[in-house]
């Protein structure tokens, strides 16, 4: 990754993918890169390489998705002996209200899937309560610090869902599970999956477009979180610098 500095474009070490759901997203994080970026084929999926170096990729929608294009880009990557140090699911979601207003920006430090298990008579099981699997995954502590301290951002528990959240009752009881939850999306869970099997670390970042609850299109604000995003990402980026990923080891 380049990044941009006052004597102007330095080389940083740091390989850097960042996974989007659809193209919109992609190309609003694409804004906070200078300069002309190159579409890279992969097996299933298409990069946008920035200029910068940073591989942009709009991975689907979905978790499951999601998670096997971020997994074909890490694997071509791995095999063509240029490894990503970090992933990045980033995009606009749903804020959980008051604590993630609509326009604010969140940085998960834990990403968590929110529907993986088994309804029963006693309520809903996460699939570690039968046994198997994992349901969270936290990205580094000092990465999280990094991330929000560079671009404001809130901190806490951003879940994945495979259904949107439609109705105050849904939501109410996604808050009650997960208490700490401040952002709902569709891919981080899948992402961080992908991430987990190739042992990089893993962040999640969402622009709240709309709060988490009844479907109300006209209250949404997805252009301005689009924005957020690209914002956000213009201050990352050189923050990152800064990120020393041995200080959670």
């Amino acid at each position: 990754m380049v990044v941009q500095a006052e004597e102007g474009l330095i080389t940083s070490s740091v390989r850097v993918l960042v996974a989007t759901a659809v193209p919109v997203e992609r190309d609003a994080v694409a804004q906070a890169f200078p300069g002309d970026g190159a579409q890279v084929q992969l097996p299933g999926a298409v990069l946008w390489r920035t200029a910068a170096g940073c591989d942009l990729l709009a991975a689907g929608v979905g978790p499951a998705l999601a998670g096997a294009s971020t997994a074909a880009a890490l694997t071509t990557a791995a095999l063509g002996a240029a490894p990503y140090d970090l992933v990045v699911s980033a995009g606009i979601g749903g804020g959980f209200p008051p604590g993630a207003p609509v326009g604010s920006l969140v940085v998960a430090d834990a990403i968590t899937a929110a529907d993986l298990g088994a309804e029963t008579a006693d309520g809903f099981l996460p699939v570690t309560e039968l046994g198997f699997g994992t349901v969270t995954h936290t990205p580094p502590a000092s990465l999280v610090r990094v991330a929000a301290k560079a671009t404001g951002a809130l901190t806490g528990t951003v879940l994945t869902v495979s259904t949107v959240t439609g109705t105050a009752a849904r939501a109410a009881e996604l808050r009650a599970r997960h208490p700490r939850a401040l952002a709902e999306g569709m891919e981080g869970f899948g992402v961080a999956e992908a991430a987990g099997a190739h042992g990089v670390p893993v962040l999640e970042i969402r622009a709240v477009s709309n709060p988490v609850g009844p479907r109300d299109r006209a209250a949404w604000r997805i252009g301005d979180a689009l924005a957020a995003l690209t914002e956000a990402f213009g201050k990352l980026t050189p923050a990152l610098e800064s990120w020393n990923p041995h200080d959670d080891q």
